[in-house]
């Protein structure tokens, strides 16, 4: 790989010039799995069907390919953008998703639950409160369950 393709790869992740629709899914299906975990995706894929078969095909194309892929922000800062943003639009069952998605990506407990204080502030105390709840929950669950974090039911994607 010359210079230039070695800082196109450092800059875009799997979408490279010349990339087929293929290798952008295929690397966007290896983050989603590391991030979300195998039997999430797995339950995921097994749900899809010919009405939601393009929207899955989309999130792992779009987000985890085009984006998640990208060098730029770590996956703990992604997790923590994430988290702000399901906050902010009030997306629960996507919260409690990428909170385990954020422990896997290595934010501890301590580091969600300074982003939920800084999203009291930005997204509203009544917002942050159901976000801390939301959060209670999975780290119940997590504690009183002992399963990985990929073992829990699929959100639609």
């Amino acid at each position: 790989m010359s210079g230039t393709e070695q800082q196109g790869a450092e800059r875009h992740g799997v979408v490279q010039p010349g990339a087929t629709g293929q290798e952008i899914y295929d690397g966007g299906m290896v983050v989603r799995r590391e991030v979300l975990g195998d039997a999430h995706v797995d339950r995921a894929n097994a749900n899809k069907d010919e009405f939601t078969e393009d929207f899955q095909n989309m999130i792992t194309r779009i987000a985890w390919g085009g984006i998640w892929t990208r060098p730029g922000l770590t996956r703990q800062m992604r997790s923590a953008v994430t988290i702000t943003a399901m906050v902010a639009h009030g997306h629960w069952e996507e919260l409690a998703m990428h909170i385990r998605a954020a422990l896997t990506n290595g934010l501890s407990r301590d580091e969600i639950k300074e982003i939920l204080l800084q999203t009291a502030i930005y997204c509203g105390v009544p917002s942050a409160n159901s976000a801390f709840k939301t959060a209670q929950q999975v780290f119940r669950e997590l504690d009183t369950t002992h399963t990985p974090t990929d073992e829990t039911p699929a959100p639609p994607h």
